[in-house]
């Protein structure tokens, strides 16, 4: 009886942490529960890996008046070791890019016109 005992008082703090994992992982915040209405619509990488990694994201956004562009930027991935991560938001109801790349101004200036534009670097 005692033995049953002890694999009770084992067995429920393990099963009540793996299920609060569980709940935890399932339930991270994502784009569509901030205010703004966010849909990412493009994003190129670079292809160095033992440099710093450059990250640009494209993103559109529903409703400009009531976006919280900071909740939606610390949903993208930073690195350290000199890593950059750009997100430029632009008007869901405007022209947008569809594509990328690398090099500024990473986008065609003259056609799409971005409403913010938030730049995270890596900590090292």
């Amino acid at each position: 009886m005692k033995k049953s005992k002890r694999v009770w008082f084992i067995a429920i703090p393990i099963i009540l942490i793996l299920g609060y994992l569980i709940w935890d992982s399932f339930s991270q915040p994502s784009m569509k529960d901030i205010p703004g209405d966010f849909a990412e619509v493009a994003f190129v990488r670079n292809e160095q890996n033992k440099g710093g990694i450059v990250r640009i994201y494209a993103v559109t956004v529903g409703d400009p008046i009531n976006a919280n562009y900071e909740a939606c930027a610390d949903l993208f991935p930073t690195n350290d070791y000199n890593s950059v991560t750009r997100i430029f938001f632009f008007n869901k109801n405007s022209p947008y890019p569809t594509t990328l790349q690398l090099e500024a101004p990473y986008y065609d200036t003259a056609q799409y016109n971005a409403i913010n534009i938030v730049k995270r670097m890596g900590s090292k």
